[in-house]
Order: structure tokens, then sequence, then C-alpha cells
């Protein structure tokens, strides 16, 4: 293993560590176990902050605890450890604020694992779409405790309906890639919606009631106010000091990478030049909650968390700003809070096309992310939150919408100039 490589594991491992003595230390040992247990059966669709459920330190130790599941596997199947896993490990970190568990993740992965062996490929090959497939952990916590199913019934079709969801993942992925063309960052979010819409669906035509409902912590503690700032500190320090001044002109050349999917920024630059990327993703997105006065709860520290993972694998400074200010344009024209739910998990999650930006020009970002906002906020409906990655669903649609737009209009100029 490189020496880069084994640190970066050190990193990612200190901050499972960080999570779950932060958890304990938040709501004492005792409490935190029984909260813990509790949350694996409490509702994990959109949006339900577990911090607001079983409180934040039970919430930590669950994060820290899927999180750690996910690291075990990226060691196990000796996937690399660099952009696109530790995109993958993040994501999973912050949605296990809201919505993934232990219990709920586990079929997903299985079904994936199968879907591998049918395949006649490693399960390596698989691995990045069964980490992120975790988003319709929900559907298992869903069939097994909230369907009106009953007993070991409920346990076995809980299993199946996740082994199944997983076992599809797969091929659906691929073909949603072909549609937005690399340009949304969470493709595993947009295939996963799809799934969902069939699934919720099916799950209405059985009369199951798969109603939005969203709970809000609206006073979270200092701990989850400061961490996301505390990480990003570290991993600028990390990067720093294994690179000292090559971390900042490494830094810089990532600034000039579009973010097109696949862009792995620890292969084509640095790991020291990403770990500053990533800690200033993290910082510059904790001041702008700072500044709209939203709350670092569960949902908004998750986007936090995916902020930063995707800035290893395709986001930076100079792609995120332009969706962000489309977004924020967007609460202004039609009248919305930039603090609510919708259009601050908007902002933070929405930096998915910031590709776009990155490929097409900063007017192009601002638009994405104008539009973004409007579809994200009838989307989560139409799969009854199942996928948890809405914005990723959302994003594949907008993102596939001014694609096929940009295309054509780069078509009509080259036939109207001729050879």
């Amino acid at each position: 293993m490189a020496k880069n490589e084994l640190f970066l594991y050190a990193l990612m491992g200190g901050i499972v560590l960080l999570l779950i003595l932060a958890g304990f230390i938040e709501q004492g040992f005792e409490a935190t176990l029984k909260g813990l247990v509790a949350l694996q059966a409490r509702p994990a669709r959109l949006i339900h902050d577990f911090t607001a459920l079983e409180g934040v330190g039970a919430t930590l130790v669950n994060s820290g605890l899927v999180s750690a599941l996910s690291l075990i596997l990226v060691r196990l199947t000796k996937v690399r450890l660099a952009g696109p896993t530790i995109a993958a490990f993040l994501t999973i970190m912050g949605f296990s604020l809201f919505g993934k568990t232990l219990l709920n993740v586990v079929p997903i992965i299985f079904g994936v694992y199968l879907s591998a062996k049918v395949a006649g490929k490693p399960f390596a090959a698989y691995l990045l779409i069964a980490l992120f497939g975790t988003a319709m952990g929900p559907i298992v916590t869903y069939l097994v405790f909230q369907s009106g199913l009953n007993g070991i019934y409920a346990v076995l079709v809980g299993i199946l309906g996740g082994t199944v969801t997983g076992f599809f993942l797969p091929s659906i992925a691929i073909s949603m890639l072909h549609l937005h063309q690399g340009y949304n960052l969470y493709n595993i979010g947009f295939s996963c919606g799809f799934f969902g819409l069939f699934a919720a669906s099916i799950l209405a035509a059985a009369k199951m009631k798969i109603d939005i409902q969203v709970i809000w912590n609206r006073d979270p503690s200092l701990t989850l106010t400061a961490l996301i700032p505390i990480i990003s500190i570290v991993c600028m320090v990390s990067g720093i000091l294994l690179g000292k001044k090559k971390a900042f002109t490494d830094f810089l050349a990532i600034q000039k990478i579009p973010g097109r999917l696949p862009s792995d920024f620890v292969d084509q630059v640095s790991a020291e030049g990403t770990l500053v990327n990533m800690g200033l993703l993290g910082l510059l997105g904790s001041a702008y909650v700072f500044i709209v006065q939203g709350d670092f709860n569960g949902p908004v520290v998750g986007g936090l968390f995916t902020l930063m993972g995707f800035g290893a694998f395709g986001k930076h400074v100079k792609n995120c700003w332009p969706v962000v200010m489309g977004v924020v344009l967007s609460c202004f024209v039609f009248g919305k809070s930039l603090a609510a739910p919708g259009p601050i998990l908007a902002a933070l999650f929405g930096t998915t096309l910031a590709p776009l930006a990155g490929q097409f020009g900063v007017l192009v970002g601002v638009a994405a992310g104008f539009v973004h906002l409007v579809v994200v906020e009838r989307t989560a409906a139409w799969h009854g939150g199942l996928d948890l990655y809405n914005n990723g669903f959302s994003g594949g649609l907008t993102a596939t919408l001014f694609v096929a737009i940009l295309e054509w209009l780069k078509t009509t100029k080259e036939k109207r100039e001729g050879p």
C-alpha cells in the first residue's frame, strides 16, 4: 500500500473514531446505546433527522459504525482508497445522520454482491455501486417496520426487498450514466430515484402509505455545529503537512479540472491537493450555512460531509459556487427562505451539477442551480422518499435537460458553420 493511501486510511479511520467518541461523550454511554438500537427501527425515508429522533450521540455513533463498514469493505475488496471511495465513504457518513443504518444498508450491499456474481465480475468492480446504492436503505426499514407487515414475515420481506433493489442497481446505474453523460456526480442517486419511482408506485398500489414527512432538528448541539469545521481544518492541515508548497499548487491545478465523471483528483493531481480542496469546501459550506442561519443538524451536516467527499471526486471551489448562486437566485425569485430544508439542502447537495459549470462556464452553472431547486422540491414525492439521494435524482434530470440542449446548440452551430 502506498504511503499516501495508508495516510488516507488513517485519516478516514480517525474521523470514524472521532464521531463514535463524540457520540458517547455527547449523550452518555447507556443512553447512546439505547438510542442506537432504537434508531434501527426509526423511519429512514426523507427527511427524518436522526438527531431529532434518538439524539445527537446515538446518531453520531450510527454514522461512525456505518461508515466504518464501508471503509472495511473498501479494504477487503482491495479497491484503492482514492477519489471515488473517499466520496462514497464520506457520503455514507453524512447520510447515516438521516437515513442509513447498519440494519438497512446490508441487504442493499448484499444485493449488489449477488449482481456481481451473476454478471461474472468481482465484487470490487461493483463496490462503488454497492456503497452509493445504500441510498435505497429506507426501503428495507420501511418494509420491516412501517409497511404494516408483522413478525418474521416483515423481516423476510424487508431483506428480500433490499436485496432485489441492490441486485438491479448496477444495470440501472450504467444506463443512467449515458443520459447525463457524467455531468451529474450523483449518478447512483439518479439511478436510485428512477428505481424508487417504480418501488413507490408498487407500494402505493398495495395500499401502503408512503407520505412524505419532514422531521428537522432546529436546535442542534454545539458538537454538530463544530464537527465539519474541525474535520475540514484537519484535512487542510494534513494536506499541507504532506505536500507543503506542492499542496497549494496542486489545489490550484484541481480548480482547472471540469469535474465530469470520472474525475479522481487523487489520481489526476495528488492526495495533498485533494485534502486541501476537501477542507476548503467544508469550511466554505459551513460558512454558507452560518450566513443563511441554517441549522447544523443531521441533514445539513450530511450535506457538508457529502460536499467534502466529492471534493475528491469532481467538486472544487471554482465549479461549485455558480451552482450555489443559482440556487440562491432561485430562492429570491420564487420567495423561498434560504434556510428552509429544501433550499439549504439544494445548495449543498445541488453541487452534484458542478461539472456543468466546470465544462460550460459560470452562466450554465447558475442556470443549472436555478432549475435544480424547483425540480428537487417535487421529486421526493415521486419516489416517496425511498431514495435518500433525492438531489442526485433531480440532478440527473436537470443535467440530462441541460446536456441535451447544449449538445443540440453545439451540433446546430457546427452545421451552420459547415466544414
